[in-house]
């Protein structure tokens, strides 16, 4: 159920951390076998009614933009662009073979699939973005509100972008050198992203998170200016959680 962290509970402001700074606040994570549970959660999800559309409204052929995560690509959201196809959504993915590079330079083709998506139905478009991908998305609309119904963000450390387990860390320090060979530019290149999403958001944002999450602090995951909303499971299997489906089924309409 949606709730709204108290107060006290929240994490503090976003930190602009730099690879080979401090990790996060090093809150203890969850171990990172936890993150096995991708399988069972699927087939959780293909058990439950909401996977063939049992009591979910159907989506009015509705926008929908798919953002994957950190390291992953298009082809991690095949299930849900698929489950929203189904019900009467027109889901778009992103463009994304591997969520890599640096922050700007991802969002020029994200942002070009949103143009075109937005031209074909006339409707402003819903981002759901898992992980890195709900940066993108709240980024990518807080620039872009005329074309963004509304952002949901799955696993996404709004609140403090590098608040990750330190394997995951090691994986961005290694994406860092990768781009400043690539591009020629350091670090300070992904200083605009950051100040942005540290903004408050020009669209509905919501916050899916979960306390068992294996890659991120589940904890940078809350703002006081977005909605909240927990369920169980791991961090890569969000994507194939049932839990997840039901919260998309009753937010998309609006």
């Amino acid at each position: 159920m949606a709730s709204r962290p108290s107060h006290d509970s929240l994490p503090r402001p976003v930190i602009r951390f730099r690879p080979g700074g401090v990790l996060g606040r090093l809150n203890p994570l969850p171990p990172m076998w936890l993150e096995g549970r991708f399988a069972s959660e699927y087939v959780n999800l293909i058990r439950d009614p909401v996977f063939y559309g049992r009591g979910v409204a159907g989506g009015a052929g509705r926008p929908v933009l798919l953002i994957p995560g950190f390291l992953a690509g298009d082809q991690s959201l095949i299930t849900m662009r698929d489950w929203l196809r189904r019900m009467d959504y027109r889901p778009e993915l992103s463009g994304i073979r591997f969520n890599v590079l640096y922050s700007e330079f991802t969002l020029e083709g994200v942002l070009e699939r949103l143009y075109v998506h937005h031209r074909k139905t006339r409707q402003k478009v819903a981002i759901v973005g898992h992980s890195r991908g709900g940066l993108l998305a709240k980024v990518i609309a807080d620039r872009n509100p005329e074309l963004v119904s509304q952002v949901v963000a799955l696993g996404s450390p709004l609140n403090e972008a590098l608040d990750v387990h330190p394997v995951t860390m090691a994986a961005v320090r290694a994406a860092r050198i990768y781009n400043q060979l690539r591009f020629r530019r350091g670090w300070e290149n992904e200083d605009r992203f950051l100040a942005q999403l540290a903004a408050k958001p020009a669209v509905p944002v919501t916050s899916i998170y979960t306390r068992s999450d294996g890659i991120v602090n589940w904890k940078a995951c809350l703002r006081e200016d977005v909605e909240t909303i927990e369920v169980r499971g791991s961090h890569g299997g969000l994507g194939v959680n049932a839990e997840v489906y039901h919260h998309l089924a009753r937010l998309l309409p609006h």
